[in-house]
């Protein structure tokens, strides 16, 4: 029980990471915005072959690519709000 709970506090914390690092990083983000949404659906494609997988640590790979991807869709979403 507490291990979803860790894990979904984990999933959260990726949006407040993704806005800081848009405010930290805004020339490099302006570079790599699609290259953001490919790593964003790699990840994703990634967490859905290892979901139908039977492995030890298959749940925290899942929840790390899930961050990834909250994380860098923020990213993306954040900055192209800041352009208009």
């Amino acid at each position: 029980m507490i291990n979803n709970l860790l894990y979904i506090i984990l999933l959260i914390l990726g949006f407040p990471s993704g806005l800081y690092l848009t405010k930290v990083c805004r020339e490099e983000v302006k570079k790599w915005k699609k290259r953001f949404l490919w790593i964003s659906g790699l990840c994703f494609i990634i967490a859905i072959l290892v979901f139908f997988t039977n492995f030890q640590y298959k749940i925290p790979v899942i929840i790390a690519l899930l961050f990834i991807i909250v994380t860098l869709l923020t990213i993306v979403w954040k900055s192209s709000i800041g352009k208009k």
